[in-house]
């Protein structure tokens, strides 16, 4: 077959090889007036497809609250910033790199964990902490041992090499996730407010600079790639994903700081999805102007790329710059100094045009809008036939058995376990910054820059995803309220979001249908609480064989501590503490982790939570930090009450610790020790204490309940009407409960 040159005129043949509708190439040649060369069609290729587009999202993600006092930036650059206080700001973001994760799980987590840095200081912050949200498939299915040795490595090798801590995130394994993992990564940067930079080609005659690592033929259709669904048939597509070098990405880092800090640089664009495309299209949208550039200019690694291949390279570790001509001698000299190229590569000139030439021959010739604002696509919506079926729950059969039984069955759920096999593969101290982290329900972080205020920073990552199956609205605002209530247990207000929404394919209207009712149930906890999406990503496509993921929208939620508070602690501090819940004393099982482990699949209906509630309980943990109590207080989420007071036994330094819980006079025992509902907290705490905090719990509208106590019998007790239902040793449930990462990691190692 005869190889297409870069100003081959196309067909509509070509234009649908590369993922165009017949319906879209049409309205291009008609804008157009012509048809466009196969250099031009990648162009359009990339910037409408799903990944760069937000063709089939756009209007949903509307509804998303966005603004607020606090914000400096919301979406739309390449990060959000929300204001500290003072001259201070964090610019923090979330983007997925599932697709190529799935191909090559070292370099497509490594790789995303570069992008996401990359997002940062571009906007003139300096990377100070990083999460991930990472879901697997089933423990026993192969393909699992595999990603995730991967995927972990990967994370921890780049953000290792880069010298940001990796403080937190959550880890969660599902059979929906074995042929699609998801790799979410978070990052967030420090910035000073008259410090900010953005994507902007501003200024006519200004010069267009390149700079970071060569460009090689890595990554090309990458967006496109991420845009389409997989095929167990299909041949994997290794040669769309991305290189990473984090030492390179470093050097880039400090060099660009530096740059920003001398005032050398106008604009700034990260060279991420779509590569050169990408970063000067919206360069030269956001700035209403065009760019003359030079391909024959742009650093190349490998020999005889042609003008496609230069424009649709997703490389690493580059980006766009615009700077001055004066001030362009200067620039170079940083970069050069850090061992960097710095080459221009054109101008921005007037008008509403890119233009770009190769060897002499003019090879693109687009009007901006035309590429960089794609007709939305309107998608079906339709809610599963299957609803009300799913939302059905057999009472009757989990009433008949044991609740040795059911303790059983939570404890073998593979996302209750030991995570410290995987975390300590991330370095969460580097910068000595960390003060709480890893095990917490939120890491916090010392700001050493902001001298005139006492602040600290609270960040959480958080999802249910089978709570997302049974009813996306709950789930997307349980999700949120999850997040703030985490920040809250470490005496945080919450102060922005940042989402990650992963979802199958917008073509199947289920799928939409969960998309836009996952939105509005994080719409409704947002503006309930007060606190904007500053930031986010969507990822589609997430299905192999036509079996979508559950529906996943991650969500990164940043909080502020103001003042000195103490930090409380998230496991038993010492063997004489009695312990209260906080909030009403049942959950419900509907999407709880027991009636999934005992009936093998998602079922029962969610409850619903009460947003006014969570208000409350979150003013109660921040009131508690705030005197100083010497408490230790956890959420109560995943596997209910019983898998909570576990948690923070098993996390307690002593070894002797035991741990016995009441179960209240009239109270089902099921919903007391199982049940979930967002707005419940467990706190332990000194009993000469226990009147000041019961006080503080009813000035909030809180009701606080005794369940127990922490004792130094070594031995996990639970009391019903004075006697003794169960007992066990807890040194033999905690070994349980290591065994599971630990086994599991010597099987992939």
């Amino acid at each position: 077959m005869k190889a297409i040159r870069d100003t081959d005129i196309v067909t509509v043949e070509i234009a649908k090889q590369l993922g165009l509708s017949s319906q879209e190439f049409s309205t291009i040649c008609s804008k157009l007036e012509r048809k466009p060369n196969y250099a031009e069609l990648g162009i359009f290729s990339a910037m409408y497809s799903e990944h760069c587009s937000y063709k089939s999202s756009r209007k949903f993600l509307k509804r998303l609250p966005t603004t607020g006092k606090k914000v400096l930036q919301g979406p739309g650059e390449n990060a959000g910033i929300v204001g500290i206080g003072g001259d201070w700001g964090v610019a923090f973001k979330m983007e997925s790199h599932n697709h190529p994760s799935f191909i090559e799980p070292y370099q497509g987590a490594a790789t995303g964990v570069g992008g996401i840095l990359r997002d940062i200081f571009t906007m003139g912050a300096r990377p100070i902490a990083s999460m991930n949200g990472l879901c697997f498939g089933a423990f026993d299915n192969e393909k699992t041992k595999f990603l995730i040795k991967g995927v972990v490595k990967g994370i921890g090798d780049y953000g290792n090499c880069m010298g940001v801590p990796t403080v937190a995130g959550q880890t969660f394994f599902h059979s929906c996730y074995n042929q699609n993992p998801l790799v979410n990564a978070f990052t967030l940067g420090l910035v000073h407010k008259d410090k900010i930079f953005r994507g902007l080609a501003e200024g006519i005659g200004n010069l267009v600079v390149y700079v970071g690592s060569k460009t090689g033929r890595d990554g090309v259709h990458g967006a496109t790639m991420a845009s389409r669904e997989f095929s167990t048939e299909a041949e994997l597509e290794r040669p769309a994903v991305q290189v990473g070098d984090p030492f390179t990405e470093k050097l880039l880092l400090e060099a660009t700081l530096e740059a920003m800090a001398a005032g050398l640089i106008v604009g700034i664009q990260d060279m991420g999805a779509a590569g050169l495309t990408s970063s000067a299209f919206e360069t030269a949208h956001r700035a209403k102007t065009g760019l003359q550039l030079e391909l024959d200019r742009i650093p190349t690694r490998e020999t005889g790329m042609s003008a496609y291949e230069l424009l649709l390279s997703e490389s690493q570790e580059r980006m766009l710059l615009i700077t001055t001509e004066s001030c362009f001698p200067r620039l170079k000299e940083v970069y050069e100094k850090w061992d960097l190229h710095a080459e221009t590569v054109g101008r921005v000139v007037e008008g509403s045009r890119v233009m770009m030439t190769y060897q002499g021959t003019q090879v693109v010739d687009l009007p901006v809008e035309l590429v960089t604002d794609p007709p939305v696509t309107e998608r079906s919506l339709v809610a599963p036939s299957d609803l009300r079926q799913r939302w059905f729950l057999d009472r009757n059969r989990l009433m008949i058995s044991s609740l040795d039984e059911k303790m059983n069955a939570i404890l073998l759920d593979p996302n209750f376990a030991d995570v410290s096999p995987l975390a300590i593969q991330y370095d969460s101290m580097v910068g000595n910054r960390t003060t709480g982290g890893t095990y917490d329900d939120a890491a916090v972080l010392r700001l050493r820059e902001v001298s005139d205020r006492e602040l600290q920073l609270a960040l959480t990552l958080d999802c249910t995803p089978r709570v997302c199956w049974l009813w996306p609205l709950e789930g997307g605002r349980r999700a949120v309220a999850e997040s703030a209530i985490n920040l809250a247990v470490r005496g945080a207000h919450p102060i922005g979001v940042t989402d990650c929404l992963n979802f199958g394919s917008p073509e199947n209207p289920e799928v939409m249908w969960q998309f836009e009712q996952s939105i509005e149930g994080i719409s409704l906890a947002c503006e309930a609480l007060q606190i904007p999406v500053v930031s986010g990503n969507v990822s589609f496509y997430n299905e192999t064989d036509s079996r979508p993921i559950y529906p996943t929208p991650m969500i990164g939620m940043v909080g502020l501590i103001e003042g000195r508070q103490k930090l409380p602690s998230s496991s038993f501090f010492s063997t004489q503490l009695e312990l209260a819940l906080i909030g009403q004393k049942e959950g419900g099982l509907g999407g709880s982790v027991l009636a999934s482990q005992w009936f093998k699949r998602e079922c029962g209906k969610p409850e619903e939570t009460d947003m006014k509630t969570v208000e409350r309980i979150i003013k109660f943990c921040q009131k508690v930090c705030k005197r100083r109590f010497l408490t230790a207080v956890h959420d109560i989420s995943d596997g209910g009450l019983i898998i909570a007071a576990l948690e923070m036994a098993f996390h307690s330094p002593y070894e002797c610790i035991g741990l016995e819980l009441c179960i209240p006079h009239e109270t089902d025992v099921d919903l007391f020790l199982f049940g979930e509902v967002v707005p419940r907290v467990l706190v332990a705490y000194d009993p000469t204490e226990r009147t000041e905090i019961e006080s503080i719990a009813a000035s909030c509208a809180m009701p606080f309940t005794y369940i127990g106590q922490a004792t130094d019998s070594g031995v996990f007790s639970i009391l019903q009407g004075g006697a003794n239902i169960q007992k066990r040793p807890l040194l033999e449930l905690k070994e349980r409960w290591k065994q599971k990462w630990k086994g599991f990691f010597s099987q992939v190692e």
